[in-house]
């Protein structure tokens, strides 16, 4: 029998590894819990390369998504990131925007899905993404207001964290601890505003 060698530990990205990965984790875990989903996902707009970049997962593929990249312009998600409009799509199947290549590629192909455009200062930084939420979450206007309202917070302490939108899709730096505890400070009370209205 061959002695077994232990290799060095090849550390996997952790969520909370900066504090825009942190708050962006915070994200998605709170809006799959408000509209009682099966996932939901961060996409950052990586402007130079002109690719969305999933950089925040709850749920189903949190496992292996967060870092994924594919085109801006492709899908659901590249429509909102183009035009900067909330959409719901209660049925994917019928939908001709939906990718369903691109969504078999992330080996998780839903239902239906909400999602956001992430805007700060009239800019796109992304898309926030929830994907087969309950049904009395997507038959709603007003679920979609909410969704289109947590994202614009979610963009502002993202800005918080990273002022340089160049800087969004890219490894993020280091903040001083009063900017981290003011983005955080803002998601906490809008979680409390979302899910007061619940």
């Amino acid at each position: 029998m061959t002695p077994r060698t232990e290799s060095a530990p090849v550390p996997a990205p952790a969520p909370s590894d900066t504090p825009r990965d942190e708050l962006l984790q915070s994200v998605v875990d709170v809006a799959r819990a408000i509209f009682g989903a099966a996932a939901s996902s961060v996409l950052l707009l990586d402007e130079e390369a002109d690719e969305l970049v999933f950089r925040a997962v709850s749920g189903e593929g949190q496992e292996f998504l967060v870092g994924r990249r594919f085109p801006a312009g492709r899908g659901i998600a590249g429509w909102v990131a183009t035009s900067g409009e909330p959409m719901v799509v209660d049925d994917l199947a019928a939908d001709p925007s939906f990718d369903r290549s691109l969504a078999e590629s992330t080996a998780y192909v839903p239902n239906s899905l909400m999602a956001a455009p992430l805007i700060s200062d009239a800019r796109v930084l992304g898309v926030l993404e929830v994907l087969d939420a309950s049904p009395q979450a997507r038959s709603s206007v007003r679920e979609l207001d909410l969704l289109a309202m947590f994202a614009r917070q979610a963009a502002a302490a993202l800005r918080v964290i990273t002022p340089d939108p160049l800087a969004v899709a890219s490894a993020g730096r280091a903040l001083e601890g009063a900017q981290r505890e003011d983005a955080l400070r803002l998601l906490g009370s809008l979680e409390q505003v979302l899910r007061g209205t619940g």
